[in-house]
């Protein structure tokens, strides 16, 4: 679709933009004073929350844009905003006609930081040319840098995940109790991901177990978590070598060097021979 906007004096013009959280909820908000389906998303009308000036440029800096609104819409909380579920969220604006539906996306990014005060939100964004600085080149280790069942690891996800119901929450040590009491110390640095209730897909890290054998959870537990909600639980890895040779004989595809000399081997000094 091509079209040249604001060509004429008078246009049918509105902005929009999109959220696909990392939890799988898509949100959609436009200037316009009623609501706009575009692309099968409803675009709720939010004349308050709009992005600011969006700058694009040929070379290889990044984009910037921003978007600030209020935190009274229904759709955007305070307690969703500190809970994380914005961060890294990817982001679309761009223009919709409201009369001929005719759309054309001008920004694509994720949420970078954001900032609240006196019931207001401000959100920096990221373009997709903020990859292009990343450094693509893999620094040594001694624990391996491939993530757990993940590209380089290559162990099948299926093997180590399961699907538990809570048994208890107890929210003084932000640690939960599982049916079928899993191994806490295997599912230490593991995750769970919860698959109803006010959490659903909101997915944590399992720092390790308590005195209790509960799995100590890295974000804060929402006290309405009531028994019986369900969640994903996957094991953990300490990413050493030798949990991987031998807890899941995957030594072969082992991403670290355990064995090269660290930069102290420049600063000793020779000793005489035993």
């Amino acid at each position: 679709m091509s079209r040249t906007w604001f060509a004429g004096a008078v246009e049918n013009v509105a902005t929009f933009w999109r959220i696909a959280r990392t939890d799988g909820v898509t949100l959609g908000f436009t200037t316009h004073d009623r609501d706009i389906w575009i692309d099968g998303v409803l675009h709720c009308a939010s004349p308050g929350m709009v992005p600011s000036a969006i700058r694009k440029s040929a070379d290889v800096d990044a984009d910037s844009a921003e978007v600030r609104g209020s935190l009274t819409h229904e759709a955007i909380a305070s307690a969703d905003l500190a809970a994380g579920r914005f961060d890294l969220a990817q982001v679309r604006i761009g223009l919709v006609d409201w009369e001929t539906g005719e759309h054309e996306v001008l920004y694509a990014g994720a949420i970078g930081a954001i900032s609240e005060e006196d019931g207001a939100f401000s959100a920096a964004l990221l373009s997709r040319k903020a990859d292009l600085q990343r450094d693509p080149v893999p620094r040594t280790s001694p624990l391996c840098r491939a993530a757990f069942c993940g590209p380089g690891c290559n162990l099948n996800p299926q093997r180590f995940t399961r699907d538990v119901r809570t048994v208890e929450t107890d929210a003084q040590t932000n640690a939960v109790t599982f049916d079928g009491a899993p191994d806490s110390l295997s599912h230490a640095g593991g995750s769970v991901r919860w698959m109803d209730g006010a959490l659903a897909g909101t997915a944590m890290g399992v720092m390790g177990p308590d005195a209790h054998g509960a799995l100590i959870l890295d974000a804060p537990l929402d006290t309405a978590v009531p028994p019986g909600t369900r969640a994903r639980l996957r094991e953990g890895c300490d990413r050493t070598l030798a949990t991987c040779a031998e807890r899941f004989g995957n030594a072969i595809n082992f991403r670290g060097e355990p064995f090269l000399p660290g930069n102290d081997m420049l600063t000793r000094y020779p000793g005489p021979a035993l």
